[in-house]
């Protein structure tokens, strides 16, 4: 299968059992569920995944358990961030080899590295021999590139594309019309039909686990210049959204995955379980607005 990099691509959660340990039986159960929706692809061991609270080896496991659910049905995009050039390109050469189509990576972190550092690092990755996608997340600390520095990596064709997690759709306009066949992928998932109006080729979301289906059918409205529908079900994620972000994101995913029937676990500390009353609440705004679908 050659990959398809457009559409609804799930940022996957990453499931835990009772003992904290990664639920790979549920991984792969996640995965065929989103399989089952229609979804084009996965976003592996990014921020939604709760990376950096894994180890560089379950990091490894989770991207081999994910390509070989997703082979042949769906594109792959690893992410290998690190505050370390080294251990990027590590993860990077095992998603290579565990069959990954791309990779992808915050810019390393925390320290304040130049963006000749910068680029140190993301032409390192480049050289392993996948597809690299830009994660463009400035407020979880990554670097804030400009225009023109997005622009000098997109010149070079090893460089697939942007993870536009932003408000700045002028900004994604641009470097859309630098380079018409970058993949561009809205990372807000409140605002995926603003990202598609301004020229994105899809979405990579945490809420897609659950509720991949109203993106699905957002594009598709879009696509077909049903805006009106494409806006009734922004509406309804967003009241979700809304909801999740007021009791914590993660935790609150993986409140209404369970809710749906698959048991992802608890997030790793320090985040927080919600509490009885916040998971009523959450869950009577969900049934309020879940719209085109759930998982029954």
């Amino acid at each position: 299968m050659n990959p398809v990099f457009h559409g609804v691509f799930p940022a996957l959660l990453t499931p835990f059992d009772a003992s904290g340990a990664v639920n790979y039986n549920a991984l792969r159960e996640l995965v065929r569920w989103n399989l089952g929706k229609g979804v084009n692809g996965f976003y592996v061991c990014g921020s939604t995944s709760e990376a950096f609270l894994l180890t560089g080896d379950e990091r490894k496991k989770i991207v081999e358990t994910v390509c070989a659910e997703a082979a042949g049905k769906a594109a792959v995009i690893a992410h290998v961030g690190c505050i370390g050039q080294d251990m990027a390109v590590d993860l990077a050469r095992h998603a290579k080899e565990a069959g990954a189509d791309a990779v992808s990576s915050v810019p390393p972190f925390y320290y304040g590295f130049s963006f000749e550092e910068i680029k140190s690092y993301y032409f390192a990755l480049a050289e392993v021999g996948l597809p690299v996608v830009l994660y463009n997340f400035v407020p979880a600390g990554g670097a804030r590139l400009t225009a023109p520095q997005f622009m000098e990596f997109l010149s070079d064709p090893r460089f697939l594309g942007v993870k536009h997690t932003s408000s700045d759709f002028f900004l994604l306009e641009r470097l859309k019309a630098f380079r018409p066949d970058a993949v561009i992928f809205n990372g807000y998932d409140e605002m995926f039909l603003s990202g598609l109006a301004a020229g994105a080729d899809g979405g990579i979301g945490s809420t897609y686990n659950f509720m991949a289906e109203k993106y699905i059918a957002i594009e598709k409205a879009f696509r077909n210049g049903d805006l009106a529908a494409a806006q009734a079900e922004q509406k309804k994620a967003n009241a979700i959204i809304a909801a999740l972000l007021d009791c914590g994101v993660m935790p609150g995913c993986k409140v209404l995955c369970r809710h749906l029937g698959l048991d992802l676990g608890e997030c790793r500390k320090p985040f927080r379980r919600l509490t009885e009353d916040q998971t009523r609440r959450l869950i009577a705004v969900y049934e309020d607005n879940k719209g085109v679908g759930n998982r029954e």
